[in-house]
């Protein structure tokens, strides 16, 4: 009898995406799941279901309109389920219920946490739910709060509303129960400065928050990851809110006819999603095509790793800036914060940017063989569905089924990550035993 080969954990991961995806577009094709006679047709639902369970965001029907109120709660239940794991869920449920997990759920949720090691996964997966629930707490009250106060919504409806957008925000995901998204609230820092924390927070990653949590008042001891994420993300936050609140001041369909106090607001809020949350308080498809470019390259390098966030991942961009920085230099090694970097860590970067950018320039081409959209456009949603985003100009609906299934691979892929993926695929490793002579080819 032939003896079966335990699954490699990035499968394990990758199916339980697939799991959850499938048993979303289920439900949601279930009558009760949209608004009028009938369910939702298979697309829509898995286009829908891969969206939430990929923390994306993008659509192709109305969420408010199309999707009834047990439509939303199946959906932020996916959002939820995405943002914290498949894995990592099934494996919290383990050890909540019973107290103890298989060596399999661990080495599964191990890798889909990038925790240091088996030992650790108990303590991350309680640290984790802990976050997840003290910041979509707070964010709800926050939420639940601004809207009855400020536009009146009775307790219930601004509970609900309350919940679903503070699990949408720190999970990174972008759904609303609004049409335009957030443009409603364009001017409200009451409703968009507690959203863009909770995004914040979530795009992070777990391993910076917890080590936040152990030496918040000891920087010398952070970790060469948490020091690249914080000042990355700090250099993307300023430099993507000057850019976009510059690039569209005088543009009065979106920033232009607004009072300067909240064009700087609206600059800020959207500089915050394009790191993969996917609301938007102005009109991105009336955005100048200038903006369109730079949230592109922002959406691309996306949050930290680990999190909740989508993108190349903020490490992954600093990686490779360094090594650039060194090369030009001519230095031998990379240095960062006076620790060398491992060479293998230059071949994993290396190997995470070109597989992206050739799945996103591929996806962009067979883009443009299935629509008229312009280049920009199509380009920014291949973009914005790779970097689990959300964003859109307004054609996603528009696109041919075909167009659409090309961005659900997209959001797929890229939440699990190119790499993540490519292992998933391999049947197994294949060690050499040998080297072959070194030969220096012409660069440049």
């Amino acid at each position: 009898m032939q003896r079966v080969r335990p699954r490699h954990p990035a499968q394990v991961i990758a199916l339980g995406f697939v799991g959850a995806i499938l048993a979303g577009t289920a439900v949601l094709m279930l009558p009760i799941s949209r608004q009028g006679p009938g369910g939702a047709t298979f697309l829509e639902a898995l286009f829908t279901a891969t969206s939430a369970v990929c923390v994306t965001g993008l659509i192709v029907v109305d969420t408010p309109v199309y999707w009834t109120t047990f439509g939303h709660v199946v959906i932020m239940v996916l959002i939820q389920l995405g943002g914290f794991g498949v894995m990592s869920f099934g494996a919290l449920l383990g050890v909540l219920m019973a107290g103890r997990l298989g060596l399999r759920a661990r080495i599964s949720a191990a890798a889909e946490t990038k925790s240091a090691g088996f030992g650790d996964v108990r303590r991350v997966l309680l640290g984790v739910l802990k976050i997840s629930l003290i910041t979509e707490t707070v964010l709800a009250v926050i939420l639940t709060l601004r809207f009855i106060t400020g536009y009146g919504y009775p307790p219930g409806e601004a509970l609900w509303h309350g919940v679903f957008h503070s699990v949408s925000s720190f999970n990174n995901a972008g759904f609303a129960l609004y049409s335009d998204s957030l443009m409603g609230f364009v001017a409200d820092p009451w409703i968009c400065l507690p959203i863009a924390a909770a995004v914040i927070v979530g795009g992070l990653g777990f391993p910076v928050l917890f080590e936040l949590a152990r030496h918040y008042r000891r920087p010398i001891h952070w970790s060469m990851n948490t020091k690249l994420v914080l000042m990355g993300s700090a250099i993307l936050l300023a430099g993507g809110t000057v850019f976009i609140t510059a690039v569209e001041w005088t543009n009065r369909a979106t920033l232009g006819a607004l009072d300067p106090g909240t064009r700087v607001l609206a600059g800020f809020f959207q500089s915050v999603i394009t790191r993969t949350a996917g609301f938007n308080s102005i009109d991105i498809g009336q955005m100048n095509p200038v903006s369109w470019l730079g949230i592109d390259i922002m959406m691309f390098i996306g949050g930290g790793p680990a999190g909740t966030a989508g993108g190349l991942k903020i490490t992954t961009f600093a990686v490779l800036y360094f090594i650039l920085y060194t090369e030009i230099r001519g230095e031998a090694a990379v240095n960062i914060f006076g620790k060398r970097l491992s060479r293998s860590v230059h071949r994993q970067a290396m190997t995470v940017v070109l597989l992206a950018i050739a799945l996103v320039v591929t996806a962009t081409m067979a883009l443009m063989f299935l629509s008229d959209a312009g280049m920009e456009k199509l380009l920014f949603e291949a973009v914005s569905a790779f970097a689990t985003v959300g964003l859109s100009t307004g054609i996603t609906a528009s696109l041919p089924p075909a167009g659409q299934v090309i961005l659900i691979i997209l959001m797929f892929v890229g939440r699990l990550g190119p790499v993540t993926l490519a292992s998933a695929l391999a049947l197994r490793s294949r060690p050499i035993l040998y080297e072959f002579p070194k030969e220096r080819p012409l660069i440049g």
